[in-house]
């Protein structure tokens, strides 16, 4: 069948589609690299006229002209996160963004199930394919989810969006899209994989290799670590690797033309490397594109945990900002101010660790710099008040810093403070022991 013709009835210009929204609307603006800009910018140029709009969405790769035009302030537009990043730090700095609460594996049943509305949904997709198909791009994660429960679903034509193959949910039919926006085709938003590993990095990232086995199937959180972690897998003599992840990043791109990826051991989608978004540089989306090697899914497959635990010798490697001497891990707040989001961390180190030979890993520096220069431990007797603990003490399994890796499964508290104090910074042991004296989980016999 040709959709041509329907391809021109709904095709319209972004002004005509920003009209759609009306005060007290709530509007999704895709995921990732997949957030609108032409739509974005029409909307921008109502701002006169809308109020008390909610926009969703998650991990903007560029700022938001519903931000960034005069007179923008929270009574025409606010930001609802599923996942910060940088730019949407600085929103929540001006009261313009505001986090979600989430295990990101659940977020397709939020639309299904408790998010009451969903009145325009707009996403940027790849041109129209012979069979009358939309793509998500590398953002499958939960769109599929937000247009079943869309009042009215947009799209808006990116030429240089990479069409990911499935995988399943990856794309919407035009019958199903109200309106077609053709947008500027501007290359996709980057999130660059980063400098030189440090030394730090490289210290952590070698204890991790040392523990992946032949074989194994991969899941590489965003950050400076897992990015270092991936360069090394690439230089390293391991064969046969698989990928299961929530976020495909450069580094996988790095392994797989290492010649380290197969997917030939993987229980399940064999030869396929799975994902439910990907963001990077334009090496990945090249990559991608139109690629049987990879799949691109919804996020509550590839974050099911039992999904997960069903593929053997599962490694999981994560970032966290800090650690108390309980296991407690944070990887998403200072304080009360949050830095990004839960993601699927928690799915991944509950997964990892029910997987047959699976690990996971949570790597971070054992201190850090302050504003006022001083050095600080990450390794802390407890939480700062109002941290949030992105995986419980209960689910924590390796933790890793450049002083050494302890796993805490099994351990009671006096043990598990003795394991995290031996990988914390030297200058600040003494401190830590003496809190966990106080806390009354350090015992004499304890090693110092």
């Amino acid at each position: 069948m040709n959709y041509s013709e329907e391809y021109n009835r709904k095709l319209v210009s972004a002004e005509q589609a920003a009209k759609v929204v009306q005060s007290g609307d709530f509007v999704d603006f895709g995921w990732c690299v997949t957030t609108p800009e032409a739509m974005d910018k029409a909307l921008a140029g109502r701002m006169s006229e809308l109020n008390d709009v909610v926009v969703r969405g998650g991990i903007l790769t560029k700022p938001l002209a519903i931000f960034e035009t005069e007179g923008a302030d929270p009574s025409h537009f606010i930001w609802n996160s599923w996942h910060m990043g940088g730019y949407e730090r600085k929103l929540a700095s001006r009261g313009l963004a505001f986090y979600a609460p989430l295990r990101y594996s659940e977020l397709p049943r939020y639309y299904r199930q408790n998010i009451e509305r969903v009145d325009v949904l707009v996403t940027q997709v790849a041109p129209m394919d012979a069979h009358g198909y939309f793509n998500f791009g590398p953002s499958a994660s939960h769109l599929m989810a937000a247009c079943e429960k869309a009042k009215h679903i947009i799209v808006e034509v990116n030429h240089n969006m990479p069409r990911c193959l499935g995988g399943f949910e990856e794309g919407i039919h035009i019958s199903q899209v109200e309106m077609i926006v053709e947008g500027e085709n501007l290359p996709l938003g980057e999130i660059p994989a980063g400098g030189e590993p440090t030394e730090v990095d490289k210290k952590v990232a070698e204890m991790i290799v040392k523990e992946i086995p032949d074989g194994a199937c991969l899941q590489l959180g965003i950050g400076g670590m897992p990015n270092a972690v991936g360069r090394m897998i690439a230089q390293s003599d391991l064969k046969d690797l698989g990928v299961h992840t929530e976020m495909y990043v450069d580094a996988f791109v790095d392994i797989y033309n290492a010649g380290k990826i197969t997917g030939a051991k993987k229980n399940i989608d064999r030869f396929r490397q799975t994902f439910a978004f990907g963001a990077g540089t334009k090496k990945l989306y090249d990559f991608v594109n139109d690629n049987p090697q990879v799949m691109s899914a919804p996020v509550d497959y590839t974050n099911d945990i039992e999904v997960i635990r069903s593929i053997d010798n599962f490694i999981s490697i994560n970032n966290a900002i800090n650690v108390d001497l309980f296991g407690q891990i944070n990887a998403e707040s200072n304080g009360t101010r949050q830095i990004s989001g839960a993601g699927g961390q928690l799915d991944f180190v509950m997964g990892a660790h029910l997987s047959n030979g699976g690990k996971s890993f949570v790597c971070l520096s054992s201190t850090f710099k302050q504003k006022d220069g001083t050095i600080a431990s990450r390794i802390l007797p407890t939480l700062p008040a109002g941290s949030i603990v992105t995986d419980t003490r209960a689910n924590a399994m390796n933790i890793v810093t450049e002083y050494g890796k302890v796993c805490l499964k099994g351990k009671s508290v006096w043990e598990r403070a003795e394991a995290l104090i031996s990988i914390a910074h030297p200058d600040f042991r003494d401190e830590l022991i003496s809190e966990a004296e106080k806390m009354h989980i350090w015992r004499n016999s304890n090693k110092r």
